[in-house]
């Protein structure tokens, strides 16, 4: 059985989504949500759905000792709506293991400050006649990794920042726990 750890600092609908997906088949379990929110519902979620739930502060997660010892071995990190740079001792202990959500069609839109909303609005206001969705690998950038998958969607002209951000998240949903499986189950 394949083990998955979730980052996530805010509601967590997409880690809920990989959970339960992961719950039916079988072919993987999410082993732990961590979240630097205290206050995170991702945490109510993940404890709702029987996963243990770490929540962490910068200092503890820069810490390569405490982030080993509390992690352990792994086939995957996933960042759900994470929204700390993701530390190089990770990236370079999780090597090819940690992949991301970005609500846009990276190179767009992507960077430091560019998540949620400031991305819909970013979108909006540049008159885009598309946007969607890109999973892609962690490296020591924001959102510059390695792109697995996207998948688009249209944006019409009188779409607001909240109407994009719907189909977003239908992509998000219909599409990331697929391409967790298919990472994770690449090599056979």
């Amino acid at each position: 059985m394949k083990r998955i750890a979730i980052f996530a600092s805010g509601s967590g609908s997409n880690a809920e989504n990989i959970i339960t997906y992961f719950q039916k088949n079988k072919k993987a379990e999410v082993v732990l949500v961590l979240s630097n929110n205290p206050k995170a519902l991702v945490l109510e979620r993940a404890k709702k759905l029987g996963v243990q739930n770490l929540v962490f502060n910068k200092q503890q997660l820069n810490d390569s000792n405490w982030a080993i010892e509390n992690l352990g071995t792994l086939d995957l990190i996933v960042l759900a709506g994470f929204l700390w740079k993701f530390p190089e001792h990770l990236l370079e202990n999780y090597k090819n293991k940690v992949v991301n959500v970005h609500p846009a069609l990276l190179p767009k839109y992507g960077g430091k400050g560019m998540y949620g909303m400031h991305v819909h609005e970013a979108v909006v206001k540049n008159k885009e006649i598309e946007s969607g969705i890109t999973i892609h690998y962690v490296n020591e950038h924001y959102d510059d990794g390695a792109i697995i998958f996207q998948a688009k969607c249209t944006i019409h002209p009188k779409d607001t920042p909240s109407d994009v951000a719907a189909k977003i998240h239908k992509l998000e949903m219909r599409y990331f726990p697929e391409v967790v499986q298919q990472i994770l189950f690449a090599d056979g």
